[in-house]
């Protein structure tokens, strides 16, 4: 059944599904703003869900949302009545996840890049060497340093960035 309106929840859910049905012992959402995800928190991932028993993986992201989600069988009540898009997410996920009795695994919080926050933290941890989890090796994300590297000497993006840092002081 294809909705009119789906909400990020019903597409996750498909996406949970369709891969579930086609056979796989566990499937796994992933955002794609998180470039310098650490893989070892995808190697936890494999293995909490290679565990028996129905099982489900968290990655919370900072400003409240996820960066990961893995299941090992549907459930779609997971991705309904949530605030998407908010704070809100993670928490009234892993309630739903609570109501539903399902064992929840987290991993360690990570930044995604929704806004000048996270794209800060992405400049520091490529250009400056710093890293929001010192026991994380985050992933090295070349081509995001390429690309960001390219955009600050050919675009206005350095002084955008150096905008938006004096409004931040100033508020």
């Amino acid at each position: 059944m294809r909705l009119a309106n789906p909400t990020l929840g019903d597409c996750l859910d498909f996406a949970i599904s369709q891969l579930l049905e086609r056979g796989h012992r566990a499937a796994v959402v992933l955002n794609s703003d998180s470039p310098t995800l650490p893989a070892s928190l995808l190697v936890e991932t494999a293995e909490v869900l290679a565990r028996p028993g129905d099982q489900a993986v968290f990655g919370p992201a900072y400003d409240g949302g996820y960066y990961l989600l893995g299941l090992k069988a549907p459930h779609p009540r997971l991705f309904q009545d949530i605030a998407w898009s908010t704070e809100h997410v993670t928490h009234q996920t892993l309630k739903r996840a609570a109501e539903l009795h399902l064992p929840v695994h987290i991993l360690p919080k990570w930044y995604d890049v929704d806004d000048i926050g996270g794209l800060k933290m992405l400049l520091a941890e490529l250009f400056e060497g710093q890293s929001i989890a010192p026991e994380l090796c985050p992933a090295p994300a070349r081509h995001t340093r390429a690309l960001i590297q390219s955009l600050v000497e050919t675009s206005d993006l350095k002084d955008r960035l150096a905008l938006n840092a004096s409004r931040g002081a100033a508020e």
